[in-house]
Order: structure tokens, then sequence, then C-alpha cells
């Protein structure tokens, strides 16, 4: 069992201050998905769409890595083969807890994104309504983010190593977002193990080997210990 790809959703990312879609009295209560997450809203309302992620980047900037976080590293640091983590957050807690080989899926909020010629560069902590393409000059810039109805970044890489691993572990998600839901059974049908880590059953329990419950400070740090040791 050399190759490990590992799933991160906002569960894992919780405990460092940084709310999931369903918690009570966090920021996504606050904001409806179709005003703020799709590209029919920046269309309409440049300004609440670059408020909203304003917020979120500040938030995500005084935020720190957990203990999940850093167990992932250290497992990155000490596994004799390869684990590559996929991430669907968008915060940056994964690099600055010390993991490597990351690819955010539905990108970051670090960045910016020119929606007039695709240019990319990294975002300022406050991005304007109309703020300005640093290539093309075109006031069309917004967060380097995937909203929903636009396609996840780095799928061709992650099925490859989906297709690869022998080993693949979901912490923190839902199983209810897709093509991410699915990531569980295109492992299962290349032969992997599959294990899940999570604060409670997700909508795709069934499919995996083996189902761990509890907060993910407290359960990844004691898999990461589990794996290495063995």
């Amino acid at each position: 069992m050399n190759r490990i790809v590992i799933l991160t959703g906002a569960g894992i990312s919780a405990e460092s201050g940084l709310g999931t879609f369903r918690d009570e009295g966090g920021l996504w209560t606050q904001y409806s998905i179709e005003d703020v997450a799709t590209p029919d809203a920046f269309a309409r309302n440049p300004a609440l769409v670059q408020e909203f992620y304003n917020l979120r980047r500040d938030t995500a900037a005084r935020a720190r890595p957990n203990a999940a976080h850093l167990a992932l590293a250290r497992l990155q640091q000490g596994w004799r083969g390869d684990v590559t983590i996929v991430t669907q957050n968008v915060d940056a807690l994964h690099e600055a807890g010390g993991a490597t080989d990351v690819l955010h899926m539905h990108g970051t909020l670090a960045g910016a994104l020119c929606n007039a010629c695709a240019h990319r560069w990294p975002a300022p902590a406050r991005m304007a309504p109309d703020e300005i393409c640093p290539r093309c000059f075109a006031p069309a810039a917004r967060p380097d983010v995937v909203w929903f109805g636009e396609m996840p970044y780095h799928m061709d890489e992650i099925f490859a190593h989906l297709a690869r691993a022998d080993l693949f572990a979901a912490i923190g998600t839902s199983g209810e977002v897709y093509p991410a839901a699915a990531f569980v059974q295109d492992a299962r049908r290349a032969g992997a193990r599959t294990v899940e880590l999570n604060l409670e059953p997700s909508a795709v329990s069934r499919d995996f080997d083996e189902t761990r419950t509890g907060p993910a400070s407290q359960t990844v740090p004691l898999w990461v210990d589990d794996l290495l040791k063995g």
C-alpha cells in the first residue's frame, strides 16, 4: 500500500474557525448561494460577490491550521510512498500546516482570475467590484474560486491519482457535492481500500470500507498514527 489519496472538505477546517455551509450563524447563512457563488451572481452584482469573498479572505487569512492539518503534513513526511491531498477548501491551511502536493479543486481565496483573458495572479486583501486585470487591464477580475455550475480544477490529474490509489480517505466532507462525492466509487473501482473520517457519517458512507466519526482534530491524528505504525 504505497499510494494514498486524501480528499478533504470544509469539516477539516471548521475547528480552525472556518465555517461550513451548514453552520448555524456562519457566513454562509447570511448570504444566498445564488447571490454570491455563481457566475450569474457575479454578472448581476459584482459588488456583493466581491464583498462576500473579501470577508472570506479576511477570515481565512487569520485562521491557523489545526491538529488535523498538521497530522496530514506529518503523514506526507513520514509515509514511504506517495500522499496526495485533494481539497475542496479554498483556504491555505494545508500548506500552512506543512503539506505539499495539494490539489485545490475549487481554487483558492488567495488567487484572482480575469474573466476576460483568464490571467491569474495573487489576490489583494480586498478586491473591488471593478478590479482591473494587470495583464489586459479589463475591469473583469474575480476571485479564483470555482462557483456552482463551473468545472472544478485539476480533474484529469485527480482521476489519474484515484486510478492508482491503494488507499483513499475522505475527511470532513458531506458526500453531497459532485464530482467529489463520487471519488470513493472511483477509488473502489481501482481496487483501493477506502476510509471516511467525519464528524458524522456522510451521505455516501455506505461506499466506504471503514468510517471513523468524531472531530477531525482527534480522528485524523489517530488515523495517521495507525498508518505510520503499520
